[in-house]
């Protein structure tokens, strides 16, 4: 899909920018207004790929808590039409479709309970706003904010977690589960599609949430596994690289053994081979833990290895935060 047929359905008529904010465009007319609330490590580039994505006349209003990465956005956005906003509210005022890409359950909830605390004007270019939130938090609260966003904005909240980390929104490649129903399917899918390549439909609202903290409690426990039984032939005398190559072409392939394996030297592209740098963090993989444990509590559903789990990030996390979640190698005392 071209990135003109992504924006042709989205593009309205033109409409006036608001004086108040800093503007970074010569023109004073648009064809399709944005909005972004969340300018962090995965926001940033997510924003900076909708800018270059959409066509040069519509405009983009960005706003995080940190005023240098506004700045730094304004600069380094391309082409112009960008707006910086004061607070989330006036993001939503500027906007017809608004993304938001926030820490934790409380950032969203708290985001959206101060842009609804009064009335909303109409949208800028359409009948109504579309929010789509690419925040990964429980199901439950995302269901909330939903049913807050109907109440009092009329409009349509849908959740849309990503995968494929920091470097996947650098460049353009994330993968997004979304929550939605099916008549709003297509629509949210172009938006998607401008900052990532995949985009699944997993069920009504709340149900990419669940899609997403499914699979990454299937990760995190089987990278724990992938770095104990690695550990385990290792010391037994068994070389690295060689290991790997048996276990990635028998029953015990997993994507923490076979891409993001955790022992250094073995995959030389992963984080491990680079002192754990970079990657998917422990402590996002320790939220996103806790979460589908919350989750599952809500669900019914039993989880026999979430607990010791848990223990296995919460200790790595105290002893190597900020590093990749293949440290849990290291934590083990993994033999390099």
């Amino acid at each position: 899909m071209t990135v003109a047929l992504a924006s042709s359905a989205l593009r309205r008529a033109p409409s006036q920018l608001f004086t108040t904010y800093r503007q970074f465009s010569s023109s004073a007319s648009r064809e399709a207004s944005w909005g972004f609330i969340g300018l962090g490590a995965m926001g940033y580039p997510m924003a900076k790929n909708l800018r270059a994505k959409i066509p040069e006349g519509d405009t983009l209003t960005v706003f995080d808590v940190n005023s240098a990465s506004l700045e730094q956005f304004a600069q380094e956005a391309t082409p112009a039409g960008v707006i910086l906003a004061k607070t989330p509210r006036e993001v939503v005022e500027n906007a017809d479709n608004i993304i938001s890409a926030l820490p934790e359950p409380r950032h969203v909830k708290g985001v959206f309970e101060e842009v609804l605390a009064s009335s909303l004007p109409n949208a800028p270019g359409q009948s109504s706003r579309l929010f789509v939130d690419c925040s990964t938090i429980d199901p439950s609260t995302s269901r909330e904010v939903a049913k807050l966003v109907k109440e009092k904005a009329g409009a349509k909240f849908v959740d849309a977690p990503m995968s494929g980390g920091v470097v996947g929104a650098r460049a353009g490649t994330l993968t997004f589960m979304v929550g939605a129903e099916e008549e709003d399917v297509p629509k949210i899918r172009e938006i998607l599609l401008l900052m990532g390549k995949k985009v699944w439909h997993m069920g009504p609202q709340g149900t990419g949430l669940s899609g997403k903290l499914a699979n990454n409690y299937a990760l995190a426990i089987n990278n724990i596994a992938a770095a104990e039984a690695m550990n385990l032939g290792i010391r037994w005398g068994i070389q690295g690289k060689a290991l790997a190559d048996l276990i990635n072409s028998a029953t015990g392939r997993s994507w923490p053994s076979e891409i993001n394996n955790p022992v250094p030297g073995v995959v030389e592209t992963a984080p491990a081979s680079r002192e754990y740098a970079g990657g998917f963090g422990v402590s996002l993989m320790n939220k996103d833990l806790r979460l589908a444990i919350t989750a599952a509590q809500e669900a019914g559903a039993k989880l026999v290895l979430a607990q010791k789990a848990k223990e296995v990030y919460d200790e790595t996390e105290k002893v190597h935060k900020g590093k990749d979640f293949s440290v849990v190698y290291r934590w083990l005392g993994g033999k390099e």
